[in-house]
């Protein structure tokens, strides 16, 4: 199968070689291909992007179609369009029709803004463009893609080294972007403008915000926790479970913990939970979709973070962190393997995430609470 993927890609970029499109190339192409939180990530730099646009060019930003549920925090002047990437792995007539309509479209200037590039997904995206200009950063080692990834390289007229394997996202899309426009400055505070947000929702109690969930279950830490933390909280604090309405039927289990009368479940969207983290005494995390949220949009927010990231989004670097920002991980040796773990699971859980202590974040959450919000 994966050979006919290989012949479509060849006979498709053989074509692109030798037809011509009537169309003057125009416009700047962004592509962002990481997941939700690499997406809430990358809306503090965009503004630095939009910079490449000529006057009066549409900027358009390429998202996987996961992370289109975060289109909400860019501004409303671009144009976003989405690629279902496990459609683009495994469809062929999917993959033809996508590569046709980027070629079609005729960008100027394509910019690959990922790190981590995937040969067979986001490089295809990039060859089928056929923009006359074209960027990206020097891809992260992959020991699988690295000779792939190296014949690649000539699908960019320009390559930036970013700096090292790991490196905080932002300060590494800061870096890029100020290699592309010239304008340099210190990287952006991870708070988006209080402008670009509604206003926080009502509540007529003190609130704490828990996403207990994770797409990968082995980053969520033991129910019994969540049952501390609750326990823990004055009894005039109500606490909202937030998740997609099929998280608890994922987990069942948990459903034992709406049966406190002062615990509800929220199923809302991100763009429709935002009011609500604005207007909690403090969000806990699991979820690193939620996490980066809750710090975007102003709440004090406590991640519990596995390691699979130290170093790129945990914890986040000195520059970009905002006081509202904290986090709980247990550091490792084998720290910033980007999920690709490679012990084995301790009681359903990555180690890192097992060695995550309950007191520890009891304490953590009562301290919080009891600082001033910042």
């Amino acid at each position: 199968m994966l050979k006919l993927f290989h012949l479509l890609d060849f006979h498709q970029g053989l074509r692109r070689r030798f037809r011509t499109r009537p169309s003057t190339p125009s416009g700047v192409l962004l592509m962002s291909c990481g997941g939700l939180g690499d997406t809430v990530l990358f809306a503090y730099v965009m503004p630095r992007f939009l910079e490449m646009a000529h006057n009066g060019e549409t900027v358009t930003l390429l998202l996987r179609s996961d992370a289109r549920k975060m289109e909400f925090l860019f501004p409303s002047e671009i144009t976003v369009r989405d690629v279902d990437f496990r459609r683009l792995a495994k469809d062929l007539f999917y993959r033809r029709r996508i590569c046709e309509a980027l070629f079609q479209a005729h960008y100027r200037l394509l910019v690959a803004t990922d790190f981590l590039r995937h040969p067979y997904l986001d490089e295809v995206l990039a060859a089928a463009c056929g923009a006359p200009e074209s960027a990206a950063m020097e891809p992260r080692p992959w020991r699988k893609y690295d000779s792939t990834l190296r014949r690649n390289r000539h699908l960019y007229s320009r390559l930036f080294d970013s700096g090292p394997a790991h490196l905080d996202k932002v300060v590494r899309w800061s870096r890029f972007a100020e290699w592309l426009t010239g304008t340099t400055g210190p990287p952006p505070l991870a708070r988006l403008a209080e402008t670009h947000l509604p206003p926080p929702a009502r509540l007529n109690a003190p609130a704490v915000v828990i996403q207990p969930f994770s797409a990968v279950k082995r980053k969520q830490i033991p129910l019994s926790i969540h049952q501390r933390i609750i326990d823990s909280l004055p009894a005039t604090y109500r606490v909202i479970l937030t998740g997609a309405a099929q998280d608890l039927d994922r987990n069942p289990e948990y459903r034992v913990l709406l049966e406190n009368p002062r615990v509800a479940f929220d199923s809302s969207t991100f763009e429709e939970v935002v009011p609500l983290l604005r207007a909690a005494d403090l969000v806990v995390s699991v979820d690193t979709a939620l996490m980066h949220l809750g710090i975007a949009v102003g709440a004090k927010t406590l991640g519990l973070a596995s390691a699979a990231f130290v170093g790129e989004i945990v914890p986040y670097d000195a520059a970009i962190s905002p006081e509202n920002a904290h986090f709980l991980y247990h550091s490792m040796s084998c720290e910033g393997c980007l999920g690709a773990c490679v012990l084995p699971p301790k009681m359903g859980m990555f180690p890192c995430v097992a060695r995550l202590e309950g007191d520890e974040i009891i304490n953590k959450v009562k301290e919080l609470l009891e600082r001033p919000a910042g």
